[in-house]
């Protein structure tokens, strides 16, 4: 199995007082989650995970080792990883966030305008946050097929056409 974890969801605290936990799911469908376990938190502990139910923003869930409420509090935005090689392949234009995370980034003539820190997204579609010594602080960056033509992974590199005065 991979020792490459990427983040697939996150514990919003309680639910209830039997020490059931409110889980958001980052997977494209949510209830995939569940086939991803056993899930490694952030706070170095293994976990296996029944979904008891679908609540508002989420899922109902038993974790392994929680059983009262002060448990599961105690839990609340602890990240959840799976190992990489149970995730499903991507079709060759879609990426995982973990995967772009500190690509360089070149501008279409070559000239290294810095590396990815950051994979945003705010509702409207996903932002690149580029960091980078020519850089005065951080810039976001749409990653959308215009303003970033080319994710080379294999080269370690994204191609960017950023809209003008972006980088001003």
């Amino acid at each position: 199995m991979s020792k490459e974890q990427i983040v697939v969801g996150a514990i919003a605290g309680a639910f209830g007082v039997k020490g059931e936990v409110r889980l958001k799911s980052f997977c494209a469908t949510p209830e995939d989650i569940a086939l991803y376990a056993p899930l490694k938190g952030d706070n170095g502990v293994e976990y296996t995970l029944k979904i008891t139910r679908a609540i508002k923003g989420g899922f109902a869930a038993r974790l392994s080792g929680v059983r009262f409420k002060d448990e599961a509090d105690a839990l609340r935005g602890v990240k959840l990883s799976a190992a990489r090689d149970l995730l499903p392949s991507l079709p060759d234009d879609e990426y995982y966030h973990a995967d772009l995370i500190g690509l360089e980034v070149l501008d279409t003539g070559g000239k290294l305008l810095g590396k990815v820190a950051a994979v945003l997204n705010h509702g409207a579609g996903d932002i690149l946050e580029l960091r980078g010594p020519a850089l005065k602080g951080s810039v976001l960056l749409p990653f959308t097929r215009e303003a970033v033509p080319t994710v080379d992974l294999a080269a370690g590199r994204v191609i960017a056409d950023p809209p003008e005065g972006l980088l001003d």
